[in-house]
């Protein structure tokens, strides 16, 4: 009877709905699946952004899946009319595109919180994203977006679309197509692939910085951002885009990062810098940190950092490198 008993709570305890093992394993393999699915939609998305179409080939090398795998998933998407086979090439339908926008929409705002909120290194946080991109609906996005201040760009400077779907075109060249010894800033950093990504991120390149390229030979690029020099070799440079200084450049001619203000000089707000995005510039506007607006340090701190600040009669304190975002002129 016991040895009954025992069959029984084991049978139960495999094939009971919802919690049973067996259910588990059920959801875990759907999990697997979308996933896979996902990632196939955003190298199609990603293939087209950039003029072109995706093949079996192409995608069975991103997901890196055997070609009996690649062809069951192209048909397995063929059947939810989210892609099309012409020839050689994938297409994405109409349904298909808006789900491959979502899921990019949720990445690139994952990656905006992990940067800002969460403060995560910039080379941990694409994985990351990845790794939470497939679990949000379209309402938990739209809560995300707000909270975030719905910012226009991801660390990286991709644009992130839009809850309608609009996404902008990505802005900038590669650095090595750039002419040398002429001013520009970064615009985007590519984070694939990721070793290149960390010696970008590693020699100090960041999102806004505006250099030069004073030397370019077949085995390295030197930029120089004025200070400090970064020397990359040309596969590593192709993935720093740059486009031409903005007209409001010339506002920040006479100004300093207010990081830079001695105690106790008074100094007027010029602008924020472009790289602050979302919900730290929206968070840095609440704070009355608006053009025209008097700002001075404050209360010496011991350590450095955080510093205060008073602005409109309120003591605020700033981290060095948000006071680094903040130009101000001195007065």
């Amino acid at each position: 009877m016991y040895y009954a008993l025992a069959i029984i709570a084991v049978l139960v305890f495999i094939f009971l709905p919802r919690v049973g093992l067996f259910a588990i394993y059920k959801s875990y393999r759907a999990a697997q699946e979308r996933e896979q699915m996902e990632d196939a939609l955003k190298h199609l998305i990603d293939r087209e952004q950039q003029g072109r179409h995706a093949s079996p080939e192409s995608l069975g090398g991103t997901l890196d899946l055997p070609r009996a795998k690649v062809t069951s998933l192209i048909e397995d998407m063929e059947i939810q009319n989210l892609l099309e086979s012409r020839g050689a090439e994938l297409h994405l339908t109409a349904q298909g595109e808006r789900w491959a926008l979502h899921v990019v929409r949720a990445h690139r705002l994952w990656e905006r919180y992990l940067a800002d909120e969460a403060r995560m290194p910039l080379e941990k946080v694409h994985s990351e994203a990845h790794r939470r991109e497939h679990n949000l609906t379209d309402a938990q996005l739209d809560e995300l977006d707000a909270a975030l201040g719905h910012p226009t760009r991801d660390p990286h400077g991709d644009p992130i679309p839009t809850r309608e779907g609009k996404i902008d075109r990505a802005e900038g060249m590669p650095i090595t197509a750039w002419q040398a010894d002429r001013p520009a800033r970064i615009v985007h950093l590519e984070d694939e692939p990721a070793l290149a990504y960390q010696q970008i991120v590693a020699a100090g390149l960041r999102l806004g910085q505006d250099i030069r390229v004073i030397e370019k030979t077949p085995s390295r690029y030197v930029l120089s951002d004025g200070e400090n020099e970064y020397k990359l070799a040309p596969a590593v440079a192709a993935n720093v885009h740059v486009s031409a200084l903005p007209e409001s450049e010339a506002l920040k001619r006479e100004a300093i990062p207010l990081m830079e203000l001695d105690h106790n000089q008074r100094a007027e707000i010029v602008t924020l810098d472009e790289a602050v995005q979302g919900f730290t510039r929206r968070r840095f506007l609440d704070l009355g940190l608006t053009p025209g607006t008097l700002i001075y340090p404050e209360l010496q701190n011991f350590f450095g950092d955080p510093r205060a600040y008073r602005v409109r009669g309120t003591l605020i304190a700033l981290r060095k490198d948000q006071a680094a975002q903040i130009w101000v002129k001195p007065i």
